[in-house]
């Protein structure tokens, strides 16, 4: 009796570690706010927009008004969607939305994350951030225009 032949494993389409984030653009008088990961963290030490994984049943804008609240310690009001991507590192592949926000409340703490900083368009260039935001920084450095209102 013949076996049915076996399907051919295709590592190319094999589900990977898949997440989806959420990030916010806080902008205040012409800085934007920025964060710097723990150093333990999978891309430790580097800077980033603040924000993190969406939970399941949870919207992206619902994960970005939390995430801001336990991270920094202050109330958004999310606005318009400026950037979303997708980026595979070794490890997982990232699926990210970058939200505008309005500061409605509070001001920014360092609670889970290393360190924060308020920067220019140009002192962007002073940190290093993960290559996910490489599309998202040039966009911002040339755009002076999402700089110029804060939502």
């Amino acid at each position: 009796m013949k076996r049915a032949p076996q399907p051919t494993r295709n590592p190319k389409f094999e589900t990977r570690n898949q997440i989806e984030v959420s990030a916010g653009l806080v902008f205040r008088s012409g800085k934007l706010l920025i964060t710097q990961r723990h150093k333990d963290a999978h891309l430790g030490g580097l800077w980033e927009f603040p924000g993190g994984k969406r939970e399941p049943n949870e919207t992206f804008e619902e994960c970005l008004a939390r995430e801001l609240r336990e991270e920094l310690g202050i109330e958004v009001e999310v606005g318009e969607v400026i950037e979303s991507l997708t980026h595979t590192y070794p490890e997982k592949t990232v699926t990210l939305k970058f939200f505008r926000c309005r500061l409605d409340q509070g001001e920014p703490r360092a609670i889970d994350c290393h360190d924060l900083k308020w920067v220019t368009a140009e002192e962007l260039r002073n940190y290093e951030f993960p290559a996910a935001d490489a599309r998202l920084l040039e966009m911002l450095r040339s755009s002076p225009v999402l700089w110029a209102n804060e939502m």
